[in-house]
């Protein structure tokens, strides 16, 4: 039975949003039930110091941590079954990796900020995959934003993944805790850094090896002739 003022449009609509709840959870690597190392990142923005609170505990100050952002066209990684000539086909795809969080965290001593930046993502199989080893790289740089950007300071890691099934999804974390840099002269122009990360498929080729050089040709002994009489 119905309460009064309960309409039939709303009994309805209960149903749909049970299912829009179900479905938004169904792409998602956390839960409940898991963990991550970026759960435990400090949840403020702000960035702590170590010279501050009357303990010599952390405490706040106004300085805002720099922001954590994917890179263009960085945010998706492509692995084939024929390394190193470019983005595969889709038939030739062994391995696809993605971002799909970030975290930070900044603290500031003696005029350096020391940045904890995190990054969660999966890799899952492809039409041409399988069970196997997969080195993921991933590039974090800090930058200064502006009309002409500058790096500030730039980090690669490669983090391994292994697939144990022909069909597979696994999930990856990496955490970098020696980001560090001088802050600038004046404290507001931090607004204007930008960490940004991504996947660095060019820093994982390996390096060609250096033709040797070339040994200088030997010259040709010369031979004297007898003399006539």
């Amino acid at each position: 039975m119905m309460r009064p003022g309960t309409s039939v449009t709303a009994l309805m609509g209960v149903p749909v949003v049970v299912l829009a709840l179900a479905l938004g959870g169904c792409g998602s690597t956390s839960s409940v039930f898991t963990t991550s190392p970026l759960d435990y990142f400090k949840s403020s923005p702000k960035a702590t110091t170590g010279t501050g609170g009357a303990e010599g505990k952390g405490a706040d100050i106004d300085v805002e941590c720099p922001g954590v952002e994917v890179r263009t066209g960085a945010a998706t990684l492509m692995i084939g079954s024929k390394p190193g000539e470019g983005e595969p086909s889709a038939l030739e795809l062994r391995y696809q990796g993605t971002i799909i969080r970030t975290a930070r965290e900044c603290h500031v001593n003696a005029g350096v900020m020391t940045m904890k930046v995190g990054i969660e993502g999966r890799v899952i199989t492809g039409p041409a995959g399988g069970p196997g080893n997969v080195d993921v790289p991933i590039r974090i740089a800090v930058v200064q934003e502006g009309v002409n950007p500058k790096t500030i300071v730039s980090k690669f890691a490669r983090i391994p993944v292994t697939v144990t099934a022909a069909i597979d999804r696994v999930s990856f974390t990496h955490v970098q805790d020696d980001i560090a840099f001088p802050m600038p002269a004046q404290v507001a122009d931090i607004d204007a850094y930008v960490v940004y990360v991504g996947f660095d498929s060019m820093a994982a080729q390996p390096e060609k090896p250096k033709p040797a050089p070339k040994k200088p040709k030997a010259k040709a002994k010369s031979v004297a002739k007898p003399k006539q009489s």
